[in-house]
């Protein structure tokens, strides 16, 4: 039998262009970590990488029919109001007579796996959670080897759901068992996964729901890592991201494991970025990382308002992310922020205090940033706490496909009719930003437009805020005008 691990094209979204919520960023690596546990247990294994821009679904319909593989496993990432296209490849595979195996894994299908099996029957089978050992377990089953495939712990099919037989897989405790992910280039900043899930449990981050329901962090150990860094060294990488949603893990041990990875990985002289919570990092582990080749961070600090970060689970504090950028900056790392400038409960005090944040701590001085910060919205995706608890409350209501997106209105109109004149102001900018031909094309070097284009932004957002406690806005009109003023600033 002929397996494939395919990663399907993804369609740009208009409204949603600039957002990167939909799937966490290790999703960019699941294919390769599959195609790898295939063929760590044996089985011959083709990874079809069609999530290149420009690719189209007919084009990847086409290729798949001309394998006419025995099983089909798809990493399959969800892409905001494009997404139809997705299950549409999925119906038109069978339809044309391909009578294989179709299994979907990843994020997307592990947060609403009974959703999918129940709209959509030309999938056969789910990967809920993390997939290395059910996908083998299901080959075994395909090939006639071992098992049946509708009593794999982790693998969920419309008919164990139907008899309520279905279980999950706990997830494995040494991630060192897994096999490197399979990698088709080694182009730019090469990602790497040094460990798996969080030991907090934001609610709006879909990563603990995917592993555990709940918070669960497992690092690789530093040799582990050592070992997959000096393979991809050996063939000339010398960029490096780690893609974990928290890098350095928790307490004492995940200062002690990071300071050891330090040690091994300082002699190679390379460069490398990462992603943690601002909580984890202290004096010694930035000297010891900087001495080590790190050069770029993303550190979610969320909010400047303390009533916010209770609300969304953050379990910290607006004086530690200060905190850390200003040991950041100490150590000549300017760190990027996650932040979520607009959600559902805030006030317009919690706006001004998420401002003034920025505002203290420099955030606001570079226009690709600014527009950024100032148009981060929550997003709600099925899985996570606070879709689960928006529903609960009678506030939620789905959209998308299969619901995976959850719509909630704001509490206060005043915050949301900011929110409607900023986010405007600041996608009309990175839109700009995307043009070649544009003065502010991201690849140019900063200029005196660069800075009036930031501080248009900046002006607008405070007068926008003073003005909506004076009473309700005409937005329509003032998004045309926004959108002439920057148009005659570029």
């Amino acid at each position: 039998m002929e397996y494939l691990i395919l990663e399907h094209p993804r369609l740009p979204s208009r409204d949603r262009f600039n957002d990167i919520a939909n799937t966490p960023l290790w999703s960019c690596l699941m294919g390769g970590y599959a195609a790898s546990a295939l063929e760590q247990a044996g089985f011959t294994t083709a990874l079809l990488d069609h999530a290149q821009p420009g690719l189209t679904f007919d084009q990847t319909l086409e290729a798949v029919l001309a394998l006419n593989p025995g099983l089909v496993s798809v990493n399959a990432v969800y892409f905001w109001e494009e997404s139809q296209a997705l299950v549409d490849f999925f119906t038109q595979l069978k339809a044309q007579g391909w009578q294989g195996h179709l299994n979907l894994f990843g994020f997307f299908p592990t947060l609403v796996f009974d959703r999918i099996l129940a709209g959509c029957p030309a999938v056969d089978s789910i990967c809920v959670g993390e997939f290395e050992q059910t996908l083998p377990a299901l080959a075994r089953a395909l090939d006639g080897s071992q098992g049946d495939i509708h009593a794999i712990p982790g693998l969920a099919t419309a008919e164990n759901l139907d008899r309520n037989t279905f279980t999950r897989r706990p997830p494995e405790k040494n991630p060192d068992i897994f096999a490197p992910p399979r990698r088709g280039s080694l182009e730019g900043r090469v990602t790497l996964l040094g460990s798996r899930g969080c030991y907090n449990h934001c609610s709006f981050c879909p990563v603990p729901s995917f592993y555990n329901q709940g918070s669960l962090w497992r690092g690789r150990s530093p040799e582990n890592i050592l070992r997959e860094v000096k393979a991809l060294h050996r063939q000339g990488v010398r960029k490096f991201y780690f893609s974990d949603a928290n890098f350095i893990g928790p307490g004492r041990s995940g200062k002690k494991r990071t300071l050891a990875l330090m040690d091994l990985l300082r002699p190679l002289n390379i460069d490398f970025g990462m992603e943690t919570r601002p909580q984890d990092l202290d004096a010694e582990v930035l000297e010891a990382m900087v001495s080590a080749g790190f050069t770029s961070l993303l550190m979610g600090i969320e909010s400047g308002s303390k009533a916010v970060l209770e609300k969304i689970s953050k379990g910290t504090v607006t004086d530690t992310g200060a905190r850390a950028i200003a040991l950041c900056r100490e150590f000549g790392i300017e760190p990027e922020i996650g932040f979520l400038m607009f959600v559902p409960d805030a006030s317009p005090e919690d706006l001004a205090a998420n401002m003034a944040f920025l505002k203290e701590n420099r955030l606001l001085d570079r226009l690709e940033r600014t527009a950024n910060l100032l148009s981060h919205q929550h997003i709600v995706l099925a899985g996570t706490s606070g879709y689960d608890q928006f529903q609960a409350q009678g506030r939620l209501q789905p959209k998308g496909i299969f619901g995976f997106e959850g719509h909630v209105p704001f509490t206060h109109t005043a915050t949301d009719q900011v929110r409607e004149i900023v986010v405007h102001a600041a996608h009309t900018v990175l839109r700009s930003m995307g043009d070649p031909d544009s003065p502010i094309h991201w690849a140019k070097t900063e200029s005196l437009v660069h800075q009036s284009v930031n501080d248009y932004l900046v002006d607008l957002f405070d007068k926008t805020l003073a003005r909506v406690t004076q009473g309700p806005l005409d937005i329509a009109p003032l998004k045309q005008e926004i959108t002439l003023e920057i148009q005659k600033m570029l």
